[in-house]
């Protein structure tokens, strides 16, 4: 995820972000899924439309249609728990995709943390789990850490392999604030790869050259040429693509499902989409006065907002804060909208026969 303002293109339409909600549900209600479900997909998008985060915000709602009419993702997942210990799950996911998945896992990493101080849900066979900084905001929401862990199908180098190897497999933080502080709370949401497959994607529609480093050919080796990249390259090298091997072993082996090891092999199905995930919840009720934590993460992030800003810098910030403003002007304006995802998603829609929403004059 990105973590930096967005602004309308020309071209754009702005939409209210209620309507967007209703109206992603009411499509993905048609594509299969519960009204339940159909609700809580389309609210983990709009919360990353609304943060700028537009790759993994509304535009995905074809894509989550199209992997429900493919019987990629299971609309009618029977999601089971099994556990042995109070403070960890395991929660299988049947094929749901991942916002009902991971908004499930992330409810029950904070229930059990209340009782044990931490807990932690693996999540088994989801598919595509959007932004991961939703779980682990809806964790600080209730006064709790809450960390997040990703890994899918390798679509990314790994340092002395040639070709693609690990996944991009992000990692979220999000820390509460204090509510009369107004501080946002500190939101960590990054992937180990230098640069996204979208963004890789939007170079080479526009013609521009990639940054040094970012990302490979099919073979691996580094391109600044989009017409030729085909895949991201590890963020810092040999620590973006550990960290991402380090994910696998945290998420994928630990509840029994590798993707890893299973893509690389002569196995039939190794190509088949699927993800896996961690979440876990921190109760700092556990480890001291909570209302004292909250206010030492508030004078942190003070001090860090006051310290001098180098030459050139727009000023300080810590991480969420930008994308947490651009959700407070995007609630207010509407969130913008490109031609090409409103001509998909009207398109849906006269399928479905559904009302698309108005836009925001």
């Amino acid at each position: 995820m990105t973590d930096t303002p967005t602004t309308p293109k020309p071209g754009q339409v702005r939409v209210r972000a209620e309507d967007l909600r209703a109206f992603s549900a009411g499509l993905l209600e048609k594509g299969g899924l519960s009204p339940e479900h159909a609700a809580t997909t389309a609210d983990v998008l709009v919360w990353a439309a609304l943060r700028g985060v537009d790759s993994h915000g509304i535009a995905r709602v074809p894509a989550y249609l199209e992997l429900l009419a493919k019987g990629v993702a299971n609309p009618r997942a029977r999601i089971t728990l099994a556990s042995t210990t109070p403070a960890a799950v395991v929660l299988d996911a049947d094929r749901a995709p991942g916002p009902v998945a991971l908004s499930a896992a992330a409810e029950e990493a904070v229930s059990r943390a209340r009782t044990t101080g931490i807990a932690s849900v693996g999540v088994r066979g989801t598919v595509h789990t959007g932004a991961i900084g939703y779980y682990v905001s809806k964790i600080a929401e209730q006064g709790l850490v809450g960390l997040g862990f990703v890994a899918g199908m390798p679509n990314m180098g790994y340092t002395g392999v040639r070709g693609a190897a690990v996944a991009t497999s992000p990692l979220a933080i999000a820390v509460p604030t204090a509510a009369s502080s107004g501080h946002a709370p500190l939101l960590l949401d990054m992937a180990t790869a230098t640069i996204a497959l979208g963004r890789i994607r939007q170079a080479r529609a526009s013609g521009t050259p990639l940054p040094e480093g970012a990302a490979a050919t099919e073979d691996g080796t580094p391109t600044t040429d989009p017409d030729k990249a085909v895949m991201p390259l590890p963020l810092g090298g040999a620590k973006g693509s550990g960290m991402s091997l380090a994910f696998e072993l945290l998420t994928s082996v630990l509840v029994g499902a590798p993707i890893f090891s299973v893509f690389h092999s002569d196995d039939p199905k190794a190509r088949k989409h699927r993800q896996n995930a961690l979440l876990i919840a921190l109760d700092p009720a556990a480890f001291g006065d909570p209302d004292r934590f909250t206010a030492d993460v508030d004078t942190t992030l003070s001090t860090l907002k006051g310290l001098p800003s180098a030459d050139g810098a727009a000023g300080v910030f810590y991480p969420g804060e930008r994308s947490a403003a651009v959700a407070v002007e995007r609630a207010e304006k509407g969130v913008p909208v490109t031609p090409k995802v409103w001509r998909e998603l009207t398109e849906s829609a006269e399928r479905f026969g559904i009302a698309p929403p108005t836009p925001v004059a």
